[in-house]
């Protein structure tokens, strides 16, 4: 009998404190929205003393999670993941205070291990021994392994586009994996519809108590880490609260489980005094599926279905997410946010920018959320003094063609009497230089190019040197102000110069004045890479002296690379 939480009907508004956590119909109207509350007036004091106390992981925050029986909690370590500040991508970007939420740290790869861990925890509390679920690929391979652990049979109804690595895990933990040659949409009703037929539990996504209670410790874990990395706000003579909500929160969406969960989160915070506000949401999904973006840009307040979802990401591909838009849509028309969709090229493009500039390597799925993100600062919706979290949700798994295409390896041919040695060609080699292999590997540096990065800024070059390292054959050089930048163009006579202008002592502007009165430097191409608003005397200074002129915290690493390989050309 439940004893630490009621259920209330999202349609009817009753309360219902004896139905177990697994229940998916109100008793008083048949209603199928349930959600869970508590007792937040004496948990919130309770919540900050007992989880400072416990290790960090999701059940650190149980009192409030719709388990009565923590003998029943099946665990394998999730939760508790770090929060990662994006140096790199903020200062790409101006945008500071950019935190990742790193979901990739579950144990097998997602965020939905927090679902599994709950949901399975919640049969086993139930005595379930059989289960069902439908999944584009991560809910079945988390519900797979914690079924495994808990003695569970689990059901796994997939769609066809679902990569086969992951259907094959999903079989190594003993889950009945079933393919559907179909939508995402149509594989959820027949899961639904075999469960019904064989009397077994049915996990329903966003209306499955567990599943959403599960991701509001997300908020729970981002609240706390924000206190601490940032401190918090001032809150004037009655203190501030102990711990601190983001401005934003950045999530790619599907059904909508994940942001739906975590707001819930904040909601419960800022009862318990928590928090003093709740964040903006934005909502990112994949253009070639994107019903709630598409009603929220019409006003609209049904999803706009989608029939035949055109994406490579499936596991974005739910053509109805049904009332979790409307849920969606209601706290962004309270608590502010957007809704905006990305190209399935602008996903991948920011999984490189990730994996290259922060080494954070994504499944395509969270690369949207990131992808969205940039979108939401070249249209300004986030301030560059504003505090941002985006959950990346989980791990590159498989790696997709259409992820690194074609040319992401080299190879090295050795001339084919140093390629198997006999016993008296080894006494040989080892006496002589491998010369055969040693212009093999010089050959791969033949278009390399030398680049001097002239910045006083550290965090800027490293930038820059990061951007044409992961992109390109370069001979980097690097100088901290404007005369040893100059010392070192004369030095090394490269074929580009990198350049910031506000530097002490010696300025940009400085620089340029030197490099075009010289003879062997005059025409030597550079590109001014700066955080100064130009004033128009200052733009007419640098006309017809320059290659290109990029803003710091407004361009993108294929922005630098167009413009040196238009530079060296």
């Amino acid at each position: 009998m439940p004893g630490n939480f009621a259920l209330v009907c999202a349609d009817c508004g009753q309360s219902s404190a004896a139905l177990p956590s697994t229940a998916f119909q109100c008793p008083h109207c048949s209603g199928e929205w349930l959600s869970a509350r508590y007792d937040y007036a004496s948990l919130g004091p309770q919540l900050i003393r007992q989880a400072v106390q416990r290790r960090h992981s999701l059940w650190r925050f149980r009192e409030l999670l719709p388990l009565n029986d923590p003998d029943n909690i099946v665990t394998l370590g999730e939760g508790g993941t770090p929060l990662v500040r994006a140096a790199s991508l903020g200062l790409m970007l101006g945008r500071p205070n950019l935190f990742v939420k790193d979901e990739r740290q579950g144990p097998t790869g997602s965020f939905k291990d927090r679902q599994a861990a709950l949901a399975v925890s919640v049969m086993k509390e139930n005595n379930l021994t059989q289960a069902v679920v439908a999944s584009t690929g991560n809910v079945a391979i988390s519900y797979a392994a914690y079924c495994a652990r808990a003695g569970i049979k689990l059901y796994a109804f997939l769609t066809s586009l679902v990569p086969a690595e992951k259907m094959r895990e999903c079989a190594l933990y003993g889950a009945q994996v079933i393919k559907v040659a179909s939508t995402y949409d149509r594989a959820k009703e027949l899961a639904a519809q075999f469960a019904t037929q064989r009397g077994m539990y049915y996990d329903r996504g966003l209306r499955s108590i567990a599943a959403v209670e599960s991701m509001k410790t997300i908020a729970f874990e981002l609240a706390e880490e924000l206190a601490r990395a940032l401190g918090v706000p001032s809150n004037g003579a009655a203190g501030p609260p102990p711990w601190r909500a983001p401005d934003w929160y950045v999530q790619s969406v599907s059904g909508g489980l994940g942001p739906a969960g975590v707001m819930k989160g904040f909601v419960e915070l800022k009862s318990m005094g928590l928090v003093d506000k709740l964040p903006a949401l934005a909502c990112i999904q994949a253009e070639g599926c994107a019903p709630m973006v598409t009603a929220f840009a019409q006003n609209r307040a049904a999803p706009d279905v989608v029939h035949s979802p055109r994406t490579h990401i499936a596991t974005l591909a739910t053509g109805n997410p049904g009332r979790g838009y409307q849920m969606l849509r209601d706290h962004i028309r309270t608590h502010g946010g957007t809704m905006l969709s990305v190209s399935d090229e602008e996903a991948y493009r920011a999984l490189h920018v990730l994996a290259k500039l922060e080494g954070l390597s994504m499944e395509p799925a969270a690369a949207v959320a990131f992808a969205g993100l940039i979108k939401l600062v070249r249209a300004g919706l986030i301030r560059p003094d504003e505090v941002v979290v985006v959950n990346c949700s989980g791990h590159t798994f498989p790696i997709q063609n259409e992820i690194l295409g074609e040319g992401w390896a080299r190879d090295v041919e050795l001339p084919a009497h140093e390629a198997e040695p006999g016993a008296g060609a080894a006494r040989e080699m080892a006496a002589r230089p491998r010369e055969g292999l040693l212009a093999a590997l010089q050959r791969l540096d033949e278009r390399v190019r030398s680049v001097v990065i002239i910045d006083d800024n550290p965090e800027a070059t490293r930038l820059i040197r990061r951007i044409l390292q992961a992109r390109g054959a370069y001979q980097l050089s690097e100088a901290g102000n404007g005369r040893d930048g100059l010392r070192l163009i004369r030095e090394i006579h490269p074929d580009l110069v990198v350049l910031d202008l506000m530097m002490p002592d010696m300025d940009g502007f400085a620089v340029l004045d030197a490099l075009r009165a010289d003879s062997a430097t005059r025409d030597l191409p550079v590109i001014v890479v700066t955080a100064k608003e130009l004033a128009p005397d200052e733009r007419h200074r640098l006309n017809g002296q320059i290659d290109s002129l990029l803003q710091k915290g407004s361009f993108m690493d294929d922005d630098l690379l167009a413009d040196v390989l238009g530079a060296l050309t």
